[in-house]
Formats: structure tokens, C-alpha cells, sequence
């Protein structure tokens, strides 16, 4: 019969100084830790593959390893070289066609509009505020077109940091995915044999982990893809650069409540000041409609998964995550809420006797 285990004064020592040392440590990684969490996420969606690979070379699972990190790297870097390539050539053309149109007097072409004059006359007769001064608006224009050829160098300087910083970061999330997707197995034996948990309840929080991370970042990332290609489709159509529209929707669609109508309603309103009612029309339909739908829809869809978290639960975890963690938080605010699910559930069944009494009471 084993014996009884009974926690004494130097196990509270040895796990407050543990406590203590893990603290200090994650002080150390938090600076990449975003490298590092999307290393596991990507370990968790390839390993069904890398297994394959693994299979071929049984004796050699470095080489294993390293040919999976070079499979991955191609699958994603060179997509977005070509796609990032597209997106600048027509970003830029577009900004030079927008300077031309800014400092030909296209804003004085708008506000002169009947439209905008009505609104601007609605504005002046129900606000308590001052009557705008369209000339106000134009100087302000014209110093901000005055400005843009220096803010395209800054952006240029910014986007060549950013840049750096991807392919360095991109370096490090390869380096630990190596170690991850070759010590897999010994790496969940460790978590498991430290967990203080059953075998099943074991399983019940790292499998909750597991498909809430690939729901996460599937969900994210086919729904942006899905409204990117969508958006870019119908921008294309309208008359705009559809590639480089396309991926600012993709972007936006990242960002909750207001999402791809941030991009899709201003060029809506431009088409109409313009005259081409019909094309506002049809974007603003399709915006509403097929893109918006997207997000109702696909999105609960895929982000639920097999977790079976509601679609509130999921709208709060993102828009909290976001907040909270930045464009990291898209996954990290699922996890947080699925483990805290998977905890709840476990504490129901430990004191199932308990609560059953409470209730009698």
C-alpha cells in the first residue's frame, strides 16, 4: 500500500521558490514569447505531418526535424514574398494616384457635391456646434497632401524595420519549432509527469488546449483570407487595386465590431461623391452582405470547433485578448477562457458531492 502523501513547510518553501524562479524566468523569454507561442501553435497544426516525415528517418530526428522547419519555411515565406511584393507595388501606385488626385483639387470636387453640401447644411442646423468651414477643411487637406511625400518615407523606414524584425523573429519561432517537433513526445511525458493532475484530467485541459489553439488560429486565419479574397474581389471590381485592398481587408477584418467596413464603407461613399452610384451601391451590398457574412458565420464556426464554447464566450475572449495582449491575444484570449472552461468542469466533478449537498439545502 503506498503511503500517504502529506504536504509539510519545505514543500510550501520548494514551491514558492519554484514559483518564484518560473517568474523570474518568463521575465526572460517575454520579450519573444510571441516567437514562441506561435512556434507551438504551428508545431500543434504540422506534427500530424511532421509525423510522416518522422516515419521515413526513424533513426534520425534531427534530420526529421530540420526537413519539416525547410518545408515550412517554403509553405510560408514564399507565399508572402510574392503576395507582400504585390501588395507594395500597388499600395504605392496607389499613393501616387491619391497625391495627384489630393493636389488637383479632387477635395474641392467632393465637398462641392449637392450630397455633401446638404449634409454639411443638416450638420450646421441641428449641431450645437459650430458651421464646419469647408475651406477649413481644404487648407487642412493641402497641408496634409504637402506633407505626404515625407510620411511615404517614414512609412518606407517603417515598413523595412518591420520587416527585419519578421525575418528575425521568424528565425527564432524556426529555432524553437525544431526542438518542439523533435522532442515532442518528451515534452508532453515531462508536462504530464509535473501536472499535480489525473491522467484524465490531464487530457481533458491539454486536449481542450490543443483544439482551442488550432481553432483559434484557423478560425482567424481562414476568416481573414475568406473576407480579404472576398473584399479584394468586389474592390477590384469597383475599380481599385484589388490585391492591395484585399490584404487591408484581410487586416481589418481582425479587428472586432467594426472590421472590413472600414475599408469597405469609405470607398463606398468615395464612389458615390464620384458619381458611380451604381458601383457604390453594389460595394456597399457586398461589403454588408457577402463579407459581412463571413465574419457572422465563419468565424463562430470555425473558432468553436470541437471546444464547445459559446459564440459569445468567443467574441469576449478576442475582443479581451485583443486588448489585453495585442494581435497575440486572437489566440491567446481563446486558450485562456477554453482552460478556464476545462477547469470549471474539472472542479465540478471533484466536488460533485459537495455541490449536490449545497443544492439539497
Amino acid at each position: 500500500m503506498p503511503k500517504e502523501f502529506r504536504v509539510e513547510s519545505r514543500h510550501w518553501l520548494l514551491i514558492g521558490a519554484l514559483a518564484l524562479a518560473s517568474y523570474a524566468s518568463y521575465t526572460l523569454i517575454q520579450p519573444y514569447i510571441g516567437s514562441i507561442v506561435m512556434a507551438f501553435i504551428i508545431s500543434l497544426l504540422y506534427y500530424p505531418a511532421h509525423i510522416k516525415v518522422e516515419k521515413r528517418m526513424p533513426s534520425s530526428p534531427n534530420a526529421a526535424s530540420m526537413i519539416s522547419c525547410t518545408l515550412l519555411t517554403f509553405m510560408i515565406v514564399i507565399p508572402l514574398l510574392v503576395v507582400f511584393s504585390s501588395i507594395i507595388h500597388q499600395g504605392t501606385t496607389f499613393s501616387k494616384d491619391s497625391y495627384i488626385w489630393l493636389t488637383s483639387g479632387g477635395v474641392q470636387e467632393v465637398l462641392s457635391h449637392p450630397y455633401v453640401i446638404k449634409f454639411f447644411a443638416l450638420i450646421e442646423k441641428y449641431s450645437p456646434f459650430e458651421p464646419v468651414d469647408t475651406q477649413i477643411i481644404v487648407q487642412k487637406v493641402a497641408t496634409a497632401a504637402s506633407k505626404f511625400g515625407a510620411q511615404l518615407l517614414n512609412i518606407s523606414a517603417k515598413i523595412l524595420g518591420d520587416a527585419t524584425s519578421f525575418v528575425i523573429n521568424f528565425m527564432l519561432m524556426l529555432f524553437v519549432l525544431f526542438f518542439l517537433l523533435r522532442d515532442h513526445g518528451k515534452m508532453v511525458a515531462a508536462l504530464r509527469h509535473v501536472l499535480p493532475l489525473s491522467r484524465t484530467q490531464e487530457d481533458a485541459v491539454l486536449n481542450e488546449v490543443e483544439e482551442v489553439a488550432k481553432s483559434a488560429v484557423l478560425g482567424s486565419l481562414l476568416t481573414a483570407l475568406a473576407q480579404g479574397f472576398a473584399g479584394g474581389f468586389a474592390m477590384w471590381m469597383a475599380g481599385f487595386p484589388g490585391l492591395f485592398w484585399g490584404s487591408m481587408m484581410a487586416f481589418a477584418s481582425l479587428i472586432p465590431v467594426v472590421g472590413t467596413a472600414l475599408i469597405w464603407l469609405p470607398a463606398s461613399i468615395y464612389l458615390l461623391l464620384t458619381g458611380n452610384w451604381e458601383w457604390a451601391l453594389f460595394l456597399a451590398t457586398w461589403g454588408a452582405v457577402v463579407v459581412g457574412s463571413i465574419d457572422n458565420f465563419l468565424r463562430p464556426l470555425l473558432m468553436q470547433g470541437s471546444s464547445g464554447m459559446s459564440t459569445l464566450l468567443i467574441f469576449f475572449s478576442i475582443l479581451g485578448g485583443l486588448h489585453v495582449f495585442g494581435l497575440i491575444g486572437l489566440i491567446y484570449g481563446p486558450i485562456i477562457f477554453a482552460v478556464t472552461l476545462v477547469l470549471f468542469k474539472l472542479y465540478e466533478v471533484e466536488f460533485k458531492d459537495f455541490l449536490d449537498q449545497q443544492d439539497l439545502r
